[in-house]
């Protein structure tokens, strides 16, 4: 990663609210602060490094409004409200940098069918298939090998990755982002046990994301036994998630890898699960839960509950139990000896 940023370039980025020296240092990198060097950008994003900040050798650091500390010489503090959200701005910047979007217009070894609709603004990459009656949106970034089944409609200013597949009749919404080998639009998992034998239930909806959506790689999304699988604007999922056919998921939620969520179960909004969960189907999980990475939920929850463990448990308890579990051999030790005491026999 290649970056030259002077310090008034980065104060345009982060607006810090206050800050504290100077430096000359042109920032070319990023890093932890323990790892960091003259040259280097560091931030503060949580509070059990703290102690690293006086000792680190950055020469421009991002810090929260709470932090109370002096920069060495040749060293600048930023204070911002959020380090981690105020570093994501400069990421941005670096990304476009980094990647900038290729001119618009449609490489000549991808396949586009006659009937197909692709905005001028967009851009299709190499090897690229985008079928009959697909709408291509204004600005949307298709890199090189990807999949646009018939009628499927790709949202203003999206980006999909390499390898990713929007099936047929598949919607999404503005500025969606697929990462690499995402599929949305695979065939439901159903079927009915007939005379022996497992039969295929046609799987004929469609999904549907909202806009600014990302969907993590390798993730799949089922596309519904009928109607629709959807997901809000705003959600994020990570890489290699399961969703079943005719989930709903609801606006701004944080689902994280390898979660599996079971057909036909609704996650309403803000919902945050943790890595490894897993969802059975037909259950609703009410707005503003969190439940915590490999949690196995079998039933409904109301909104905002706060859960962990396989059964999930309320936080709090499963904490407890957790300490508790790790005292029983000293209590069977002490029922032992009890029982002996008292002469009673096994």
């Amino acid at each position: 990663m290649q970056i030259s940023y002077s310090a008034d370039e980065i104060r345009a980025l982060v607006q810090p609210k206050k800050e504290q020296g100077q430096t000359a240092a042109t920032i070319r990198g990023i890093a932890s602060l323990d790892a960091a060097q003259p040259g280097d950008l560091s931030f503060l994003g949580n509070a059990k490094y703290k102690a690293q900040v006086a000792a680190t050798r950055a020469s421009l650091v991002l810090l929260p409004m709470d932090f109370v500390g002096t920069p060495a010489e040749g060293q600048i503090f930023f204070w911002v409200d959020n380090p981690s959200a105020a570093l994501a701005r400069l990421c941005k910047a670096i990304e476009q940098a980094l990647w900038p979007k290729p001119q618009p217009g449609v490489h000549p070894s991808a396949q586009i069918a006659p009937g197909a609709q692709v905005a001028a603004s967009a851009t299709v990459g190499p090897l690229c298939v985008v079928e009959e009656g697909a709408e291509i949106g204004e600005g949307v970034y298709l890199q090189s090998g990807v999949f646009i089944g018939r009628n499927a409609k790709i949202g203003a200013g999206s980006w999909l990755m390499p390898g990713t597949i929007v099936a047929t009749e598949c919607v999404l919404g503005q500025r969606v982002r697929l990462q690499p080998g995402a599929v949305i639009g695979s065939d439901g998992f159903g079927y009915e046990f007939v005379n022996g034998r497992h039969e295929k239930v046609p799987q004929v909806g469609i999904v549907i994301l909202g806009d600014d959506v990302e969907i993590g790689a390798n993730t799949t999304l089922d596309r519904a036994r009928f109607s629709c699988t959807r997901v809000g604007t705003g959600t994020k999922i990570d890489n290699l998630v399961q969703v079943g056919h005719n989930v709903v998921i609801g606006k701004h939620c944080i689902i994280c890898a390898q979660v599996g969520i079971s057909g036909s179960t609704t996650l309403e909004d803000y919902v945050v699960l943790g890595g490894q969960a897993g969802l059975v189907g037909h259950i609703t999980i009410g707005a503003g839960s969190q439940i915590g990475g490999q949690a196995g939920v079998p039933q409904s929850l109301p909104p905002k509950s706060i859960v962990t463990g396989n059964p999930p448990l309320p936080l709090g308890t499963e904490l407890r139990l957790q300490l508790l579990r790790q005292r029983l051999p000293e209590l069977f030790k002490r029922v032992s000896a009890i029982e002996t005491q008292l002469g009673v026999t096994k």
